[in-house]
């Protein structure tokens, strides 16, 4: 038997019409077709009650008239009714289809940027990412892997579900550099590091299950934290990391099964955990016997002392699993990742490794173990190059649209900027995708509230990009300025 399916609320709604306004035709075409999507793929059923015309068309930043044509397309097609005193619904005469006819991705805060890795318009924008090509060292590389490397690689059967063992040496002495003694065997290799945190979460949570994360957080990795089943808690940051005093609270309130952290250029704020701050975590998780999830992707684009050691470093840590990745330090398309952890914890997400996919590909991880040693070089020239795109994007930012507000990152590569007079950045990254650019709203990062005027900025572009990401942000501020008519005049704080 189905259990009873409750209509969509309106966020749900919005995520469920994806990126409706881009394309060709009037808005209120667009928005038809959208809907119409959406009821042919099942996410919208018989029953299901449409926001009215003025909710929806506050919420999409368009004209009341655009909601009411749709509508009365909608109805005109069958695909909707109005009854009095009930407002419009889909109609028992749409077509049901429980299989997606689109091929859209659907489930979780991360759905539309998913999406877009999929179906990006060649004009868009995407802030979803924070990457950049590869560079003459990762070609130089490859063919030294050719020349030298393939003949032996290719004489073998393959598989190695752990991780290729010259890769995981070549991890371990990473990790030793970096003031955490490793040996391979405490090391398994996986595709990118949002493997890891899936296997990490297959492992530790289940259905009814409770974890902790720092909030704000990247929605791709917040989303697979509930894909296994787990109910998620916010703890808020400071400038120094996550709050220590709530984390306390949070520890003895709600048993959690798994703490997440990034504590080396956290996402989306750039915040650098302290050296003190990652001892008190450690502390605490090993006092309340929780294993803590320490997500440090962006660690590897620092030379060793550039940052306080992992948290699994302290001397009163309990069990700490420690996720890498070449992502940000290399190129977003060599997809290795790793997860650092006590030898027993390797085995076991070894054995649920092989379970996935048998193990990652040979070659890019042959590819990583060349490039790893040349890891504190690469790092100072990508350092380099992140300032000064960051001076270019911050100064163009504060040109065009000076009364965005954002605290200088620590690190990473995204700024954390807050829309003035509190307005809804939802409701902005509608406006922005017609305009030709992808925001990614404080909403989806932080489910409180608490960040509903933040958007996330990645400032690793180009300069020529930026400065074309930056025009289509300040003419679609201007727009829904116009709109609204109540943001022109004010400031954040």
């Amino acid at each position: 038997m189905d259990r009873k399916r409750q209509t969509p609320e309106l966020d749900e709604l919005i995520d469920l019409l994806g990126d409706w306004s881009s394309g060709e035709g009037p808005l209120y075409r667009r928005l038809t077709e959208a809907f119409g999507r959406a009821v042919r793929s099942g996410d919208l059923r018989t029953g299901d009650r449409l926001p009215s015309e003025r909710r929806l068309a506050d919420a999409l930043s368009v004209s009341r008239a655009t909601v009411v044509a749709a509508y009365d397309a909608l109805r005109g097609s069958g695909l909707a009714e109005t009854r009095r005193g009930s407002g419009t619904q889909v109609s028992g005469g749409a077509v049901e289809h429980r299989v997606p006819v689109d091929g859209r991705v659907r489930g979780g805060q991360a759905t539309a940027v998913v999406q877009r890795l999929i179906t990006q318009p060649p004009d868009l924008i995407s802030l979803g990412q924070a990457a950049d090509a590869g560079g003459p060292d990762l070609a130089q590389a490859l063919l030294h892997l050719v020349r030298e490397d393939l003949p032996g690689l290719i004489s073998e059967a393959g598989y190695h579900p752990a991780g290729l063992p010259a890769l995981r040496a070549a991890i371990a002495a990473h990790h030793t550099a970096h003031g955490l003694p490793t040996v391979p065997d405490q090391v398994v290799v996986t595709t990118g590091a949002t493997q890891a945190v899936s296997l990490s979460a297959q492992l530790y949570l289940g259905r009814g299950s409770t974890a902790l994360v720092e909030s704000p957080g990247w929605p791709g990795c917040l989303d697979v934290l509930r894909a296994a089943g787990s109910r998620l808690v916010g703890v808020p940051l400071d400038s120094d990391g996550v709050r220590v005093d709530r984390l306390a609270t949070a520890l003895a309130e709600h048993r959690p099964a798994l703490l997440y952290l990034m504590p080396t250029y956290h996402n989306p704020t750039g915040t650098l955990m302290s050296a003190g701050r990652r001892r008190r975590v450690a502390e605490l998780a090993a006092e309340h016997g929780v294993t803590v999830l320490e997500d440090s992707a962006h660690a590897a684009v620092l030379a060793p002392g550039q940052a306080p050691p992992p948290i699994a470093a302290s001397p009163a840590a309990g069990t700490v699993l420690t996720v890498g990745s070449l992502a940000k330090a290399v190129w977003g398309g060599l997809r290795i990742g790793w997860i650092r952890a006590p030898q027993d914890t390797v085995a076991r997400l070894a054995r649920l490794k092989a379970l996935n996919d048998l193990g990652s590909p040979l070659l890019d991880q042959a590819l990583a173990a060349r490039l790893l040693p040349a890891l504190p070089a690469l790092a100072s020239e990508r350092a380099r190059i992140l300032r000064e795109r960051l001076a270019t994007f911050t100064r163009l930012l504060a040109e065009e649209l000076p009364d965005w507000c954002w605290q200088a990152p620590q690190g990473g590569s995204v700024l954390w900027v807050r829309l003035p007079g509190g307005a809804d950045a939802r409701i902005y990254a509608q406006v922005a995708l017609r305009h030709g650019a992808e925001v990614i709203p404080g909403a989806t990062m932080d489910a409180t509230g608490a960040h509903d005027d933040y958007i996330r900025l990645p400032y690793s572009f180009a300069p020529e990009t930026a400065a074309a990401l930056v025009d289509r942000l300040s003419t679609a501020w201007t727009a829904l300025s116009r709109s609204s008519g109540r943001h022109r005049a004010t400031t954040c704080q």
